[in-house]
């Protein structure tokens, strides 16, 4: 797991350390000094922790003309015993919605398993968003599944296109635009 790293070819474009709206700006990395663990196994020290003890994350890219951002996520998405979706709901998308960002793409592909509460943090952030949208990209099968069966897809889109989406080869902005069309598509705006 320590080799899994965020996705580091667009910090040409932005990063989070440097930007005074984003949750972690001001902060320090070690490409050494490895101090963040899933369970047993040591992570890269590139991922940002937000008070989950399983679950980190990595902000790629936030437009805040545009109004999104582009979220990598790696780990346990846990919200019955740790509460995750809080921890990330309190800590991370409330700053970025006070700044603007209503549209949110989650990249999840380094999301290993989720396990779900209640959907009442999912709501909230569903009902803030107005006329934004949470699209999840890349998710596993499995951890989609979870989130159907707790009846989570109903505030984040996932699934068709969006189950396996190739995002390397974009820029951010091609990222965006390409995922903002197909949920415009599937709502019909």
């Amino acid at each position: 797991m320590q080799d899994i790293e965020p996705y580091y070819s667009w910090k040409k474009y932005y990063d989070a350390s440097d930007d005074a709206g984003s949750p972690f700006y001001g902060r320090t990395y070690s490409e050494f000094e490895y101090t963040h663990s899933i369970y047993n196994f040591y992570i890269h020290p590139q991922w940002d922790e937000f008070g989950s003890p399983t679950l980190y994350i990595k902000i790629l890219f936030c437009d805040y003309n545009e109004g999104f951002a582009i979220i990598e996520m790696m780990g346990e998405w846990n919200d019955c015993i740790n509460n995750d979706i809080m921890f990330l709901k309190r800590d991370v998308i409330e700053p970025m919605l006070e700044n603007g960002i209503v549209k949110f793409i989650l990249v999840g592909e380094n999301v290993l398993n989720f396990h779900a509460s209640d959907d009442c943090y999912y709501e909230e952030w569903f009902q803030e968003v107005e006329d934004g949208w949470i699209a999840g990209v890349n998710f596993r099968k499995h951890v989609v599944d979870e989130f159907c069966k707790n009846n989570i897809d109903y505030y984040l889109v996932f699934g068709g296109q969006l189950d396996s989406f190739s995002w390397r080869t974009l820029t951010p902005m091609q990222m965006f635009d390409q995922i903002a069309g197909i949920i415009e598509r599937r709502i019909g705006s």
